[in-house]
């Protein structure tokens, strides 16, 4: 039997753009997602601590180094610029492996660069 476990977690990062004229999809700091374990069209959970929107999207890797996390497409209309979120990623395991399982969990500073790393 296999589990649905937190895979990635990346904690209270700062939406820094908001683009409706997208054809949709969540841009991540390449820096953020290689941390996270979080993978180009990866779908993820979006929670928006702000205005307690949650939503569902994928990944596209945005420009290593700039801490963008943007909000395209749809999307753009559950979040502005500012807004903290809570993105998460899962993955299916194994039951009898659960308790060696460990998701790698970024705390995020206010300029979305990494503050701590837990696994």
């Amino acid at each position: 039997m296999y589990i649905t476990m937190l895979k990635s977690k990346i904690h209270c990062a700062r939406i820094t753009e908001a683009n409706m004229d997208y054809e949709g999809s969540i841009e991540i700091d390449e820096d953020l997602m290689d941390a996270s374990g979080i993978v180009k069209y990866e779908k993820v959970l979006i929670s928006n601590v702000s205005n307690a929107n949650r939503f569902e999207t994928y990944v596209i890797p945005g420009k290593r180094g700039s801490g963008c996390i943007g909000l395209n497409g749809a999307a753009a209309r559950l979040g502005v610029k500012g807004d903290k979120v809570i993105i998460f990623a899962f993955a299916q395991i194994e039951a009898e492996k659960r308790k060696d399982f460990k998701p790698a969990i970024l705390l995020i500073n206010d300029d979305n660069t990494i503050k701590k790393v837990i696994h």
